[in-house]
Parts: C-alpha cells; structure tokens; sequence
C-alpha cells in the first residue's frame, strides 16, 4: 500500500472569464448577500464533538445579534436557491439551526443546518471559498459519474449542496462489521468502479474521509454505492498513484475487500462495465464536456512540475503519445477521457 499524502493547502485558483461564461450559460451562477469572507467574521465558537465525545474538527460559529439576523436572512435565500429555483414563498418557515466551521483541510467550509418549523426536516448546505480547481470537479463528476451535483456559485463564493451517505472512514470503523458477505463482495465492486472514475477523471485524494457510503434497500437486499464529496484535489497533484483511491492506507480495508472478494477476472469485468458507460456518458454530453475542457485548459490549475510529472507518468501507464502533447492540467484530462473514446466502446460491452 502506498502512504504517499498529496500537498495540502494548495493555492485557490480563481475562476477567470471562460470559466464564468460556462457556469452562466450551464446555471450555475446566482446572486447572494452573504459571502464566505462575511461568515468568517465570526464573534466565537465551540468545539463540536460527535456521539462518542470526539473531536470532529468542526467549531461552531456564533455572531453578533445584528449580524446575525442578516446573515440567517441570506442564507435562507440561499437554500431557496438551492432547492426550490428560488421560490420564497415559505421562507418564514425556515430556520438556520447553526452554522459550523471546518478547521480542517484545503477548502475550510462552512456548513450551514437549514431546518423547516413546520414539520422539523432538515438538510444542510456548504459555503466555500470558489476555487477554479474545485468548480472543475464537482462539474466532472456531475459529467463523467452516475451522479448529479447541485452547486452555485457567486463572484468568489461557492455554495455546495450536502451529499447524502456514511463517510468511508466511519463506515469502515462502524458498518463494515455489520455487513454480510454478500454486501462486503458489492461493497468491492463498487470500489473498483469508484476508483475507475477517480483515476480516469483524475480526481485526487480520495481517502476513505473524502467519500460516502450509500447504504439502499432494493427488496431483500441492501446495494452500496460510493461518491465523492471532496473535490479539492482535481487534477492538481503531479504523482499519479494520487488519483487511484486503492493505494492510501486509509482505503486498506475496502482494498482487502477487492482481493478477498473479487478474483482478477471480476475486477477486470467491472473495470471494463465502468468506462464503458463512462464512454457513454461522454458521447451523451459531449457539447457541456467539449465547453467544460475549453475553460479548463485556460486557467494554470497546477505548478508546472505537477504538470510536467502527471504527463510523463500517465504516459508510461497508456503509452498514449498524445500525453507528452499536453501542456496543462486541462490537456491531460482532455487527453485522458479522448483515450478512453478511441479504447473504449459502449457497444462493445
């Protein structure tokens, strides 16, 4: 296993014009009163601990009354965006229950607890600093995986949906055990099919904190499936091992799962089914990508000896000359996913 960890706080990569054209003309661009660097002026906080009394490496964040009253407004606004294209016509009835602060990691979010009076649901949302790098990964996963992501963005803010699921590091300290064999064998396949896209789509530093569980019940069997809700990490660092999830340490158990589980032809099988319906899907939104690769080989999402290193060792992996072509973070990825069309057909499978 490799105990290689990708930089941490790298450099925010701002959005430029042809990123704003994409995000406009795909609506992804709103308008807010309240910023991130609004909730960062923060009067205190407490330390949040979980069930177990255990540091979360969250802090919850407390106002002054006047600001407090127009920042609760907003983010209320902000939910209505999220959720309803902006219908506030039942905004009395909702309620900030709290706003927390991560201390941890690139993006240092603020997660926001919207709760409905009327019948106590609840659901929560992010406010981040708008990274360019981070913006590209959540529109590559909502492109290239089986999942949907909701997110606006406003001048330098980013305001992410919450991504439902168990993270993998407390699925793994908690749920594994209470699995079956079955599910530890559909648990491995969706592994394999997660690390596919990660590798693929070069999305980096998907430990077992970076993604979540999905627990669903069809009939008389419960099915899992795995999804990202870190994007940080897209096609920033230079190694290429960063991009493939079964290599971190903190992912040994779900790696065991694969071995014990799934013999090589299985893996290879799954393997195959996952680019070829990424195949699929790239046929399928083939203009949004095409516009997606354009903005992104025009912002330097990288240092250059990232680039210059990714380049070489995705090169040793396919052979693909077309990656000694590449020029930036962008080219790779174009080059990438223009390898897996010409390798991999969707009929073929």
């Amino acid at each position: 296993m490799n105990d290689n960890k990708p930089q941490f706080k790298k450099k925010y990569y701002p959005i430029n014009s042809q990123l704003y054209t994409y995000l406009e003309k795909y609506k992804r661009v709103t308008r807010t009163n309240v910023f991130y660097d609004d909730l960062l002026r923060f009067q205190g906080s407490i330390v949040v601990n979980d069930k177990d009394d255990k540091d979360t490496l969250w802090v919850r964040v407390f106002y002054n009354e006047f600001e407090k009253i127009e920042i609760d407004n907003s983010l209320k606004k902000i939910y209505t965006l999220l959720h309803s294209d902006g219908d506030e016509s039942n905004i009395q009835f909702l309620n900030v229950d709290y706003i927390d602060f991560c201390t941890f990691g690139n993006s240092q979010p603020f997660r926001v607890k919207i709760r409905n009076i009327l019948n106590d649901n609840y659901t929560h949302f992010y406010i981040k600093k708008a990274d360019a790098s981070r913006i590209f990964g959540l529109e590559l996963e909502h492109i290239l995986s089986p999942n949907r992501i909701n997110f606006l963005v406003f001048e330098d803010t980013l305001i992410e949906e919450h991504i439902v699921g168990i993270p993998g590091d407390i699925f793994l300290e908690h749920n594994l055990k209470e699995c079956n064999e079955h599910e530890k064998a559909q648990i491995a396949k969706e592994f394999v099919k997660f690390n596919e896209r990660c590798m693929i789509g070069l999305l980096g530093d998907m430990r077992s904190y970076n993604f979540v569980i999905i627990p669903i019940y069809d009939f008389d069997q419960r099915v899992f499936k795995i999804r990202a809700i870190d994007f940080d990490q897209q096609s920033y660092e230079g190694r290429f091992k960063l991009y493939k999830p079964h290599l971190f340490k903190e992912n040994f158990k779900f790696y065991q799962l694969v071995q014990t589980k799934l013999n090589q032809n299985a893996i290879e099988q799954y393997q195959n089914e996952e680019r070829s319906i990424l195949v699929k899907r790239l046929i399928e939104s083939e203009t949004r990508l095409n516009n997606l690769l354009t903005a992104m080989k025009s912002i330097k999402l990288a240092p250059n000896e990232h680039v210059n290193q990714l380049r070489e060792e995705v090169y040793e992996f396919t052979l693909d000359m077309d990656f000694k072509k590449a020029s930036s973070m962008g080219e790779i990825v174009e080059v990438a996913l223009n390898f897996m069309k010409r390798n991999f057909k969707y009929e073929d499978y």
